[in-house]
């Protein structure tokens, strides 16, 4: 310990930190030798001494001072106390100890019987778990056995019921009325045919043989009561006054079943049932048909004949070819009018004969046409909807309406030929295209190839009356039909109603638009032949402005753009407007008017063989100022008296005096140049009174 201390005292960091130098102390120890000090290896211990530096206990023991084998000793020592102490704790509680050994011992004994009961119970449950599975087994097998019985009866029992022949089905079919209970009973004697023809095991059946001959008996007794059935009701179709639709709607569309029944089980009467119903429906509407066209020819009004064209002249020619001017309806040849109503009437019912017929009403014939064709759809969409349901197929329906579709031909056939209305032509061309449209929305294709027929046999006989109206222009006797009158001419009206009613029909078709164009090329020439006619060009000037605008009046009243046509004669009342405001004002201030185009523009002051001196334009200026207010006037009369328009004429007036204010404007410029031309400006008009004389006949015209 001195040694110890000694340390510490030359090594003063070491006692602050309170770490002892283990191998300082070590060293110290006596180790006393023996046999065995050689076994013991002190390698590793320095790295167990480092390990042990930090160790709260062997500080402790160490800052004691007290040597490890001495400190090993006191240990020992307490060790065999404490086992001393042990002991007789032990012995205290031996009597203790041997009665827990014999509860111990006990409780071996009654788990080692519970090991023996529950051994035996093990044994009983797995003998019981052996004849669950058996009994599951067996439960198996009695249950596929039992799915194999009930499939078997249920196969058996419909076997049964579908050969069987029950004695009331046998009535009923025998006896019974054809009503819903028949049709009922009639379906299940189907299904019993078609499971005996299907099935081949059921061919080989015993059973079979002894019920075959009843089925067939059955079938052939329903088979000929259906057919007397439905012949009787179809005989009914074939009475007076029977309305058709009500009776397939509410009677026969309730037995359609009978026809798959036929169909399926008597071919042969299933064609004689159609057969039949083909014959009767055929007679039927055939007959119809017949009398409705008849009553519709006695409502006819005849609209034109092959006379009635455009370039022919109205008056009498001679004994057997008097005009027909006069003629009821006669404005409808060319114009539109209220004929145009029929496309707006286009889905309305058709005409019912002997109402119109007892109000003395007459129609053009595209009214007869629209009806008749309303009719033809609404029967022919009734007859092909009824086909298709009653009879499931939509070809019997051709079959059908053969016989309508020849009287209609018939009918039109003799019509088409005869008709020169070329309106009449083009309003049925129109009422074709819509009632096609309305068959495409109510998607009935049963009368497309029929319209299509129609519309490929109007189309060239309108094409034929168009080039008769085109060759009346061309081939047209201009000297017949002259007329000493400027006001508008008879053909230019017809032209301009017939080329109006067209613009306002066609639906965007270039060829009829090509035909109008040589329409009007034609009718042109015609016009320009017509007014040279006349004697003076004035004359012919006036006759030419009031037939263009008339023929753009009647165009613009067909449609806001009269499209190429409107914009040819607007171009033409132009040109010639030019030239009648030229013509007026020659004839009332020629002297003005050459002096103005001829020397007004030359200047006064140049030196020129002849200049323009106040002698020479003093005349025309004084002879401007005291007839000028009269000269208007006369104009304003002319003018009244010339044009059918008074808005036409209007707009002429006005544009010559504004043309009169531009050549007098130029003239008192001229005199202002003129040396000594301020002697005249006591003779000049003033341009404000010109203006003020302008406004008042424009404000009176």
């Amino acid at each position: 310990m001195a040694e110890v201390a000694a340390n510490n005292v030359n090594h003063p960091s070491d006692t602050t930190k309170n770490v002892f130098d283990f191998g300082t102390f070590v060293g110290d120890l006596i180790v006393e030798e023996d046999a065995s000090s050689d076994d013991i290896s002190l390698e590793g211990l320095q790295q167990e001494l480092e390990e042990c530096k930090d160790d709260d206990v062997v500080a402790n023991i160490l800052s004691k001072g007290i040597k490890l084998r001495e400190y090993t000793k006191g240990v020992e020592n307490n060790l065999r106390k404490v086992e001393l102490d042990s002991i007789q704790d032990y012995i205290k509680e031996s009597d203790n100890l041997v009665s827990l050994h014999d509860q111990i011992r006990d409780c071996d004994s009654i788990l080692s019987q519970m090991e023996t009961l529950l051994s035996g119970f093990q044994v009983e449950i797995g003998s019981i778990s052996s004849d669950i599975k058996i009994l599951q087994e067996k439960s198996m097998d009695m249950g596929l056995k039992l799915k194999n019985r009930k499939v078997a009866e249920s196969k058996l029992a419909k076997f049964v019921e579908d050969i069987i022949v029950p004695p009331k089905m046998v009535d009923i079919i025998v006896d019974g009325e054809v009503n819903d209970e028949y049709m009922r009973t009639l379906d299940i004697l189907s299904k019993k045919l078609k499971f005996v023809e299907v099935d081949p095991m059921v061919k080989a059946s015993k059973a079979l043989k002894d019920v075959q001959p009843e089925l067939e008996k059955l079938r052939q007794k329903a088979v000929s009561k259906v057919f007397d059935f439905i012949v009787q009701k179809l005989q009914a179709l074939r009475k007076p006054k029977t309305n058709i639709q009500i009776l397939q709607q509410n009677v026969l569309l309730k037995y359609k079943y009978v026809i798959s029944f036929l169909k399926e089980h008597s071919k042969e009467v299933h064609l004689e049932v159609r057969a039949a119903y083909i014959d009767t429906m055929n007679k039927v509407l055939s007959a119809h048909f017949r009398a409705y066209i008849q009553a519709l020819e006695k409502l006819q009004l005849d609209i034109a004949t092959s006379n009635d064209l455009i370039g022919v002249e109205t008056r009498s020619t001679g004994l057997f070819s008097r005009g027909r001017e006069p003629l009821k309806n006669r404005s409808a040849v060319f114009a539109l009018g209220e004929r145009l109503n029929v496309l707006k009437e286009i889905d309305q019912p058709a005409l019912i004969p002997h109402i119109a017929e007892a109000s003395s009403l007459k129609y053009p014939y595209e009214v007869l046409f629209r009806s008749l064709h309303k009719l033809l759809m609404d029967t022919a969409t009734s007859e092909y909807l009824f086909c298709d349901e009653f009879f499931g197929e939509e070809s019997i329906f051709y079959e059908i309406f053969a016989g309508p579709f020849a009287v209609i031909d018939e009918h039109f056939n003799s019509i088409l030929p005869n008709c020169y209305d070329a309106i009449g032509l083009m309003l049925m061309i129109r009422i074709v295209h819509q009632h096609q449209l309305i068959m495409s929305r109510r998607r009935i294709p049963c009368l497309d190839s029929y319209l299509d027929k129609v519309n490929i046999a109007l189309w060239p006989r309108f094409k034929m009356v168009f080039d008769m109206h085109l060759s009346s222009l061309r081939n047209a006797n201009v000297k017949l039909l002259w007329e000493d009158d400027i006001h508008p001419h008879y053909v230019m009206r017809r032209y301009a109603e017939f080329t109006a009613s067209l613009i306002h029909l066609n639906d965007g078709d270039g060829q009829l638009e090509l035909n109008m164009e040589r329409l009007r090329m034609a009718v042109d020439d015609l016009l320009m032949k017509l007014a040279k006619m006349f004697s003076k060009p004035k004359l012919q000037i006036v006759f030419l402005i009031n037939n263009c605008d008339m023929t753009i009046a009647v165009l613009k009243e067909a449609g806001p753009e009269g499209g190429k046509i409107q914009l040819h004669f607007e171009e033409m009342l132009k040109s010639n407007t030019g030239l009648f405001v030229e013509e007026l004002l020659m004839e009332h201030f020629s002297d003005l008017i050459k002096f103005v185009k001829t020397r007004a523009s030359e200047d006064p002051n140049a030196s020129t063989e002849r200049p323009i001196s106040v002698r020479e334009v003093e005349p025309i200026v004084k002879d401007f100022g005291s007839r000028w207010k009269g000269a208007i006037e006369l104009m304003h009369k002319d003018v009244i008296t010339s044009f059918s328009n008074f808005l036409c004429g209007m707009e002429i007036l006005r544009a010559a005096l504004t043309q009169l204010l531009l050549y007098y404007t130029r003239l008192s410029d001229c005199i202002k140049r003129i040396n000594g031309g301020t002697a005249l400006n006591k003779d000049l008009v003033s341009i404000s009174s010109i203006m003020y004389e302008i406004r008042k006949y424009s404000r009176t015209f």
